[in-house]
């Protein structure tokens, strides 16, 4: 009876630590037609999030209401913990912005810089490019990568 009590506070803490380490939901919102998307939900997926997709062919209005700048524009846009990520994102740059939570309404890839995730094909020489933390102001660079490389 003592052995099982003295594990009570043994078990609690364990349950703490495992809820800690959840990740929130990824919503990706994407074009049926393209398959890159799918490349990018998956290297999320790999990174221990949860993502649910939704297929839409008008990707455009749910940016203009997201506060997407058009100069930063990508292929998808998702939706996580109040943040929006558009585009090419690595899942290690979304794990630093929830971690730090800087004021901004998200992450951007502009375009589909070759090497990044879901633009990582075998053969393909990944290029360097910025993750750029964006809000109705403008944006800065966040991080920057060659692949899925933090540089």
């Amino acid at each position: 009876m003592l052995a099982s009590l003295g594990a009570v506070p043994l078990m609690l803490s364990l349950s703490r630590s495992l809820r800690a380490e959840t990740l929130p939901m990824v919503t990706v919102t994407k074009d049926p037609g393209c398959g890159c998307c799918d490349g990018w939900a998956d290297h999320v997926r790999g990174a221990g999030f949860p993502v649910r997709v939704i297929e839409s062919a008008d990707v455009f209005s749910l940016k203009q209401r997201l506060g997407v700048p058009v100069d930063l524009s990508s292929c998808h846009t998702a939706e996580v913990d109040g943040y929006v990520i558009e585009g090419h994102v690595p899942a290690a740059a979304v794990k630093r912005l929830l971690a730090e939570r800087p004021v901004g309404i998200g992450l951007a890839v502009p375009g589909m810089p070759a090497g990044s995730p879901g633009m990582d094909f075998p053969g393909v020489q990944p290029e360097a490019y910025d993750v750029f933390l964006f809000n109705t102001s403008g944006h800065e660079a966040f991080l920057r990568f060659l692949g899925t490389q933090e540089v």
